[in-house]
């Protein structure tokens, strides 16, 4: 008989190799190191790549945020289908995970040099260039992201666990951040390269001697073939969790998309600009051993929700802003990078309880972490796919002094997504709080039919 994607195959795979009640420095840096290099993946395709492209190619706002957003939309059918050949790879061994892995950054190595140093031939069709880089490295980036996201889910282990082992790897992608967002400016790009290459292979390297989660029969993926691909979406948990995720990314994404504009021609601080972005990201790094102890007594949803309104009150502050306000923005980043810390490691911990309480754990991560994927990578697009041409539209232009451009660009960076930020907080309390039992799921066996 097939296996129908509702019904938990192995209902005690995870019953069988519990994770650690501890998350150990040496379980912590296996597993967590690999955070540190993806991180200089995402950083500089979201948050310098537009401006980069901008201020040194004269490549227009509308155009690069078309060329964003058809690279996204392509993930859109690669992500769900990564998903699915990540737990085909786990199902036949974590090796093969690892050496896919290797492959993959290889690739991103190749993508992100031709991102940042087109040759000469490319140059009078620099947006068709970026448009296959961008593709190249996404590909790449959402493969090995998938797995090792799933990775983590697959060990199993209570809510605290699930936070602990989580924020060990986000707390080291943002120390990567950090790195990526400050060598441009101080090294330049080619040192940027380099750090990159190397840190990817020490990672990688240490990624070997993680904890190896509990292998799932073959015949759990094979047996349903391309319907894996629906059953998150199967689970009515899963789908209030992604509206929510979905809505504080968005939220998140818009400022992570306009800062250096904001900036730049806002604040008129362009030489601040390290300063800024490593108030951020050193301030969300700080924050994780804070938000776990909070965990521990509110638990992790109400730990992202109170993540979520220090954000709002943040980011309507940040409206008020204007030129010269420099250490008013010192704070802005301090207070948001906080903030951050619970956007990072809250939400994937609570989806990988939620495949847990569904009976999904050890067969069924990567679909999940593939539309998961897909998501963030789709909050980015549409930052930069809406955001840049509405600024285009309204007459901002990089380097503007005039005034309705500058409001334009406040809107955009700050009252928009604060608004949208509330409206996630919302929704987190009505899904996870106030009827927690909608979110927490429980297995049930469908039929074929249904599966189909």
């Amino acid at each position: 008989m097939n296996p129908t994607p509702d019904e938990p195959l192995h209902p005690t795979v995870h019953q069988a190799q519990e994770a650690p009640t501890r998350v150990g420095v040496r379980v912590g840096i296996h597993y967590g190191a690999l955070g540190l290099p993806l991180a200089f993946v995402a950083l500089p395709l979201y948050v310098h790549l537009p401006n980069h492209y901008a201020s040194n190619f004269g490549v227009s706002l509308a155009t690069l945020g078309a060329v964003l957003l058809l690279a996204r939309l392509f993930d859109a059918f690669t992500d769900p289908l990564l998903g699915r050949l990540s737990d085909a790879l786990f199902a036949r061994s974590h090796r093969w995970v690892l050496g896919v892995g290797a492959c993959c950054g290889l690739l991103m190595v190749f993508g992100m040099a031709a991102l940042f140093f087109p040759p000469g031939w490319a140059m009078n069709h620099l947006a068709a260039w970026a448009l296959a880089g961008l593709l190249l490295t996404y590909t790449a980036f959402s493969q090995i992201s998938i797995a090792y996201q799933s990775w983590a889910a697959r060990l199993g282990g209570q809510e605290v666990w699930r936070a602990k082992i989580v924020a060990w790897r986000e707390g080291a992608a943002l120390i990567g951040v950090i790195l990526a967002s400050v060598l441009p400016s101080l090294l330049g790009w080619s040192v940027w390269l380099s750090v990159f290459a190397l840190a990817l292979v020490l990672a990688w390297a240490l990624w070997w001697r993680a904890p190896v989660p509990p292998k799932s029969p073959t015949s759990t993926v094979d047996g349903l073939g391309w319907r894996v691909l629906v059953i998150p979406w199967r689970n009515p948990a899963f789908r209030r969790l992604m509206i929510v995720f979905i809505l504080s990314g968005l939220a998140s994404a818009m400022p992570a998309t306009l800062v250096l504009f904001f900036i730049q021609d806002r604040l008129g601080a362009s030489a601040m600009e390290p300063l800024f972005l490593a108030t951020y990201f050193v301030a969300a790094a700080a924050s994780m051993p804070l938000w776990m102890r909070t965990v521990q007594h509110l638990g992790l949803a109400r730990t992202w929700l109170a993540g979520m309104v220090l954000a709002s009150v943040t980011f309507i502050w940040a409206s008020t802003l204007g030129t010269g306000d420099v250490w008013g923005f010192v704070l802005v980043c301090a207070l948001s990078g906080l903030a951050l810390g619970t956007d990072l490691a809250m939400p994937s911990a609570i989806l990988a309880g939620l495949i847990r309480e569904r009976g999904h754990q050890g067969q069924f991560e990567g679909a999940y972490f593939g539309w998961w994927s897909l998501a963030g990578k789709l909050n980015l697009a549409l930052a930069a796919g809406l955001a840049l041409p509405l600024l285009a539209w309204l007459g901002y232009t990089p380097g503007t002094t005039q005034a309705e451009g500058l409001q334009a660009l406040t809107w955009a960076y700050a009252v928009i997504p604060c608004a949208i930020k509330l409206m996630a907080a919302a929704l987190l309390f009505v899904f996870l709080l106030r009827r927690p039992a909608t979110l927490a799921g429980a297995p049930t066996v469908c039929t074929p039919k249904d599966a189909s």
